[in-house]
C-alpha cells in the first residue's frame, strides 16, 4: 500500500508525542528552596569559570608558597563578591618557597630532555650542574654501604626502586595469560620486597638516606615515585637541605638506571630555579552567613584549599573547594533567612596533617560547641556515593532526614553506613569528629583518583567531570539547608566502639595538636 508521505509525517509526529506523554516520568516534587538550588546549578553554574581562575590562573597551592596566599585571597574575595562575610584566619607559619623551572637533560651517552619535577621545598641549583648518574650499590650490609658512599661526591644518585615493567596491573591482567599474569605479579611483589629489605640492610630509610647522600657530597638525588599507572608520578617533599632532589618519570628513570647498571656512565645536566622565600603565614579562608534565628549554632561546609604541587591540585582538592564555594553562593542567593550560621572553612596545610582544620577546632571552642553538622568533601571529582555516620549513634535520625530532601537521582547513588566508625584521619572532617562533632565526609566515586590524580603530575583541570561536581553542589547545599532548618540540635552520643583484632576495645580518635610551624614538621 502506498502512503502519502505528506500526510504520514504529521500523523507519525502525533503518535510519537502521544507515546512520549504516556511514558513521561512525573516531575519530582522538591522543596521549593531545593528546587531553586537545582535550577541555579543547572542553568547558571559558576564552576567552570571558578575552576579556570583557581587552577589555571593560580595553580597548585603548596603551603608556604605565594600561590597558596593568592588562593586564600582569591577565595575570600570570591565570597565577598557574593556579599558573604569572609576573612583569612592565620593559624601558623611555614617555610617560604616558590617553584621555578625544572630542566633536566641527559647529555651522555646521547642528548635527551628528561621528564622531571623538582620536589616541594627542594633547594635549587645555583647554576646548571652536569654530573654522572649512579645507582645504589649491590651490597648487603651498612658497613659495605658506608665504604661505598664516599664515591657519590659530585654525582647524581638514583635512589628509588627500579621498575622493570612500566605497565599498569590492569593492563597486564587484560592482555597476559593467567599464568603470565601471576608470574609477573609475583616478580613485582618480590622486587618490591627485596628493595625494602635492601634499604633496611644498609641501615637507612627514605628519610635518612637522602641526608646521608647529601652529607657525602652528592650533586643531587633523583627518585621516581611511580603510581603504577603510565605517565603518573607522585610529587611530595624533598628530604635535602642543600642539594636538589627531584622526581624523574618512570620511562626516563628506567633508561638512566639501566645505563648506569651496565657501565655506560650516563650524565645529566640539571637546572632548577626554585626560590627560598621568607617564612610565610599560614591561613584558613573562612566565610560566614550569619544565622537569623540561631546565630550561635553552625553548619560548616569544609574542604582543604592547599595541595601538593606536581600539577594543579584539581581533584585534590580543587573540586572540593569549588563544591563548597558554589554551595555557599547558591545558599546565599536562595536561602536568605538561614536559621543557623553557615560557615565555609577552606583549610590550609591539610596535606601536612590536617593542620588548618585542627587549628580551627583548637582556636574556636565557642563555634565547636555549637556545630550542628560539618560536611567535608575531599576525594576527587566523582559524584558522592557514600556517607558514614562517623560513629554517632543517632546520625541516622538526622542525617537520614536531611537526605530525604535531596533529589532522588542524587540520593539514589549514595550508600550510607550507620552508625559507622569515626574517621581518625585522612581528611578534615576527622578534626571535628575527634572533638565529638557530627562531621561527615562526602565520599566520591573515585574516577581513578588514588591511582591517577591523587598527589600526581596529572591532577589537572581536564580531569574534572563538572556534571558530577554539580550533583555534589546540589547535595551539599541541600544538606546545609536542611541541617540549618532542623528544629532539633543534632545528638552527639558516640557509639560503643568495636573490638580490634587483638580483642581490645578500640578508642574514639583523640584530638591531635596541629603542626603550626614547619620547623616542627
Amino acid at each position: 500500500m502506498k502512503i502519502n508521505r505528506f500526510l504520514a509525517l504529521p500523523v507519525m509526529m502525533a503518535m510519537t508525542q502521544f507515546s512520549l506523554a504516556q511514558n513521561a516520568v512525573p516531575q519530582e516534587k522538591l522543596n521549593p528552596v531545593v528546587q531553586n538550588f537545582v535550577n541555579e546549578v543547572n542553568n547558571n553554574s559558576q564552576l567552570e569559570k571558578m575552576a579556570y581562575e583557581l587552577l589555571d590562573g593560580i595553580g597548585p597551592r603548596l603551603i608556604g608558597t605565594p600561590e597558596m596566599l593568592a588562593a586564600n585571597e582569591w577565595t575570600a574575595n570570591k565570597l565577598k563578591s557574593w556579599d558573604i562575610e569572609a576573612s583569612l584566619q592565620q593559624f601558623g607559619t611555614w617555610k617560604g618557597w616558590q617553584r621555578g623551572i625544572t630542566h633536566v637533560d641527559m647529555t651522555f651517552p646521547r642528548m635527551k630532555s628528561l621528564s622531571a619535577t623538582q620536589l616541594a621545598w627542594s633547594p635549587a641549583t645555583k647554576k646548571a650542574v652536569e654530573a654522572e648518574v649512579v645507582i645504589l650499590p649491590k651490597v648487603s650490609s651498612k658497613a659495605e654501604f658506608d665504604r661505598w658512599i664516599s664515591s657519590v661526591k659530585g654525582k647524581v644518585v638514583l635512589m628509588a626502586q627500579y621498575q622493570k615493567i612500566g605497565r599498569s596491573d590492569d593492563q597486564i591482567k587484560e592482555f597476559a595469560t593467567p599464568e603470565l599474569y601471576e608470574k609477573l605479579k609475583k616478580e613485582k611483589e618480590q622486587a618490591s620486597k627485596e628493595y625494602q629489605n635492601y634499604i633496611k640492610s644498609i641501615g637507612y630509610n627514605n628519610e635518612t638516606l637522602p641526608e646521608a647522600l647529601e652529607k657525602a657530597g652528592a650533586a643531587g638525588i633523583a627518585i621516581s615515585n611511580w603510581t603504577g599507572i603510565m605517565g603518573a608520578n607522585r610529587i611530595f617533599e624533598a628530604k635535602t637541605k642543600n642539594i636538589p632532589m627531584f622526581d624523574i618519570e618512570l620511562e626516563d628513570y628506567g633508561m638512566l638506571y639501566r645505563m648506569a647498571e651496565n657501565g655506560a656512565k650516563p650524565k645529566i645536566r640539571m637546572e632548577m630555579k626554585s626560590k627560598i622565600l621568607p617564612e610565610a603565614k599560614s591561613f584558613n579562608t573562612i566565610g560566614m552567613i550569619k544565622g537569623k534565628e540561631k546565630p550561635d549554632e553552625y553548619v560548616i561546609l569544609s574542604a582543604h584549599l592547599d595541595s601538593w604541587d606536581g600539577a594543579q591540585g584539581a581533584t585534590d582538592n580543587g573540586t572540593g573547594v569549588l563544591t563548597m564555594l558554589e554551595a555557599m553562593r547558591i545558599l546565599k542567593k536562595y536561602y536568605p533567612d538561614n536559621k543557623r550560621t553557615i560557615i565555609v572553612g577552606l583549610w590550609g596545610s591539610e596535606e601536612q596533617g590536617l593542620n588548618g582544620s585542627r587549628s580551627f577546632v583548637a582556636d574556636h571552642p565557642e563555634i565547636v560547641k555549637g556545630v550542628q553538622a560539618v560536611f567535608n568533601q575531599d576525594n576527587g571529582t566523582g559524584r558522592v556515593v557514600n556517607i558514614s555516620g562517623q560513629g554517632f549513634v543517632h546520625a541516622y535520625d538526622y542525617l537520614g532526614k536531611w537526605l530525604n530532601a535531596v533529589p532522588k537521582n542524587i540520593k539514589s547513588q549514595i550508600k550510607t553506613d550507620f552508625p559507622g566508625i569515626p574517621g581518625g584521619g585522612g581528611s578534615d572532617h576527622a578534626s571535628f569528629v575527634a572533638a565529638g562533632v557530627p562531621s561527615f565526609g562526602l565520599g566520591s566515586l573515585n574516577w581513578g583518583y588514588f591511582g591517577y590524580t591523587w598527589h600526581t603530575t596529572k591532577d589537572t583541570y581536564d580531569k574534572i567531570i563538572f556534571d558530577e561536581v554539580k550533583s555534589n553542589v546540589i547535595l551539599t547545599a541541600t544538606l546545609a539547608y536542611m541541617a540549618s532548618e532542623d528544629p532539633e540540635f543534632s545528638n552527639r552520643e558516640k557509639r560503643a566502639m568495636p573490638l580490634d583484632d587483638k580483642g581490645q576495645v578500640t578508642q574514639w580518635p583523640e584530638v591531635k595538636k596541629a603542626v603550626r610551624d614547619s620547623k616542627d614538621y
